[in-house]
């Protein structure tokens, strides 16, 4: 949740949340600066949940789909959010294709997310154990090189920190920032 509050309250006018889930993010967004929020998450059942949650006083849309083809139109957002999703869609590249294509011009991209470790020890780990991961944990993995993704998808880093959160290295390594199209 530190590192979700340390992204979502920079979002900013129309804004796209990728990957909503249960909601972990809602109470971040400030509604001073947010003027409509669309959630989108593949699984419908998210979409249900959050109707009956009613955790946010800014207007809401749920669309069921996926990052990798949604159908909104272009230059439709001001920001993007993904907080750790980037690690369960089946083709990053193609979700920030996707993201760039809806984003406004000057619009932004805020994310946190787990990524491939900088200590080569811990690298190994992760790859050893990523076939498994996975498979238990929902689709997540540990061995992505996020900033380098977002980088090759046309974007530039105007703000990146990383660190490794409490728990286990190959597990807690965490990118987070904001990226603008090129």
């Amino acid at each position: 949740m530190k590192q979700r509050a340390k992204v979502v309250p920079h979002a900013q006018g129309n804004v796209l949340e990728i990957g909503v889930g249960s909601g972990l993010n809602l109470p971040y967004y400030k509604s001073d600066q947010v003027n409509h929020l669309t959630l989108i998450d593949p699984t419908p059942a998210y979409g249900k949940l959050l109707e009956s949650m009613d955790q946010t006083d800014i207007s809401t849309e749920f669309i069921a789909t996926s990052a990798e083809a949604m159908p909104m139109e272009d230059n439709r957002y001001d920001t993007v959010v993904v907080t750790f999703t980037f690690c369960t869609i089946p083709n990053v590249s193609q979700s920030l294709e996707e993201i760039r294509r809806v984003l406004k011009p000057t619009g932004k991209l805020l994310f946190s997310e787990h990524a491939l470790a900088p200590d080569e020890s811990v690298r190994k780990v992760q790859n050893r154990v990523n076939p498994i991961w996975k498979r238990i944990a929902g689709g997540c993995h540990i061995n992505r090189d996020i900033s380098q993704l977002i980088k090759d998808a046309g974007y530039n880093m105007a703000n990146e920190e990383s660190m490794y959160l409490p728990g286990w290295k190959p597990a807690t390594y965490n990118v987070w920032g904001m990226a603008a199209v090129r």
